[in-house]
C-alpha cells in the first residue's frame, strides 16, 4: 500500500513541467468544487428542512401574523423568506389603502376598474421578485461545478498529450524505442487524464443532484406562492 502511493508521488515528480502545471490546475478545480459541494449540501439541507417546518406551521396555524413571526425565526427557509416579503407588502398596502366609510364604494369601483393596481397584483409581483431572488441564491456557485465537469477532462487530456509528446521527443533523442524507455513517459502522461476524470466525475454528479434539488425548491416556492395568493383573494382581499 505504501509503495503504491510512493509510486504515484514518483510519477508526478518525474513528469514534465507542463504536466505538473496541469495537475496543479486540476488540484485547484478539485478543491474549489469540493468546497462548493460541501457548502451547497449544507445550504440545501437547511433550506428544505426549515421550509418544511414553515409550510407545516403555516397550514396548521392559518394566522398570517403568527406565521410571520415564525418565518422570521426560520432564516434559512426560502419559503419563509418569500412569505415575509409578501406579508410585508400586504401590510404596506392594507395600511395605506384603508378606505374611509364614505369612500368605500368608490375604492371598490376603482379596484374593479383598474385590476392591475389591486392589492393582490402588488403582492403577486412582490412574490415573483422574491422567488427570482431565491432562485438566484440557490443557484449560486453551482454553474462552477458544470464548468469543472466540462473542462477538467480536456485539461487532463491536454496534459496527457503534452506528456506523450515530451516522451516521444525523449525517445527520439535517445534513439531507442524499447518498452522500458516508452512506458515511464506514457504512464507519467496518463496521470493527467486520470486526474482530470477524478475531478470531473464528482463535479458532474453533484451538479445534477443540486439542479434537481433546486428544481424541486422552485416548484415548492411557486406552489406556496399560488396558494398564498388564493388565500388572499378568497379570505382577505375580497
Amino acid at each position: 500500500m505504501v509503495s503504491t502511493q510512493m509510486d504515484y508521488v514518483q510519477i508526478i515528480g518525474h513528469s514534465s513541467l507542463m504536466v505538473k502545471f496541469v495537475l496543479l490546475l486540476l488540484l485547484f478545480f478539485s478543491i474549489a468544487s469540493w468546497s462548493i459541494i460541501f457548502i451547497k449540501v449544507r445550504y440545501l439541507h437547511r433550506s428544505f428542512k426549515e421550509s418544511e417546518i414553515f409550510i407545516d406551521y403555516f397550514w396548521k396555524s392559518r394566522d398570517l401574523a403568527s406565521a410571520f413571526t415564525k418565518a422570521k425565526q426560520l432564516t434559512g427557509s426560502p419559503v419563509a423568506r418569500i412569505f415575509r416579503t409578501a406579508y410585508t407588502e400586504l401590510r404596506k398596502l392594507t395600511s395605506t389603502e384603508k378606505p374611509e366609510a364614505d369612500h368605500e364604494t368608490e375604492k371598490k369601483e376603482e379596484v374593479h376598474a383598474h385590476p392591475e393596481f389591486s392589492s393582490s397584483g402588488n403582492v403577486e409581483r412582490a412574490l415573483r421578485r422574491a422567488i427570482n431572488i431565491e432562485m438566484t441564491q440557490l443557484g449560486q456557485m453551482v454553474p462552477f461545478l458544470a464548468t469543472t465537469g466540462n473542462t477538467t477532462p480536456f485539461i487532463g487530456l491536454f496534459g496527457t498529450v503534452w506528456g506523450i509528446m515530451d516522451a516521444f521527443h525523449g525517445i527520439g533523442l535517445r534513439g531507442s524505442a524499447s518498452l522500458a524507455v516508452v512506458a515511464p513517459g506514457i504512464s507519467e502522461a496518463l496521470v493527467a487524464t486520470a486526474a482530470g476524470l477524478a475531478v470531473a466525475i464528482p463535479a458532474v454528479i453533484a451538479f445534477n443532484h443540486f439542479m434537481q434539488k433546486i428544481r424541486v425548491m422552485e416548484t415548492d416556492l411557486n406552489s406556496f406562492s399560488a396558494d398564498f395568493l388564493n388565500i388572499l383573494d378568497r379570505d382577505i382581499l375580497r
